[in-house]
């Protein structure tokens, strides 16, 4: 596995974690203070965009570190969960370095 398929992921946990919070506070001013109708629109068709990006790096990401199912559906609902995906990338992230330090190819020493 490569280590983009990694940094692919890590980057749309963030966006899309950032955008849910994001989408959160809009839906609070929508419905708690009714105003910010339009930007809630917005921002939530903005989320839901990202999260389909979101969804094709975590299973293109589960696929190549053989995870199984459970734990992929795990990874995978994260992103509808606020700040639930900050959390869920942190341990991912320490799964799968060691699988990607045993497949780096080691320096030969002359």
């Amino acid at each position: 596995m490569k280590r983009s398929v990694l940094t692919r992921y890590r980057v749309m946990a963030y966006i899309t974690a950032v955008m849910l919070l994001v989408l959160c506070a809009c839906m609070i001013f929508k419905y708690g203070f009714e105003m910010g109708k339009d930007l809630t629109l917005v921002v939530s068709q903005i989320h839901g965009v990202l999260y389909i990006i979101y969804l094709i790096f975590a299973f293109d990401l589960g696929s190549k570190a053989k995870w199984p199912f459970g734990k992929l559906l795990w990874v995978l609902v994260a992103g509808t969960i606020p700040t639930a995906a900050f959390f869920v990338e942190r341990k991912v992230v320490r799964e799968v370095e060691p699988q990607l330090a045993e497949a780096a190819p080691q320096p030969v020493k002359v």
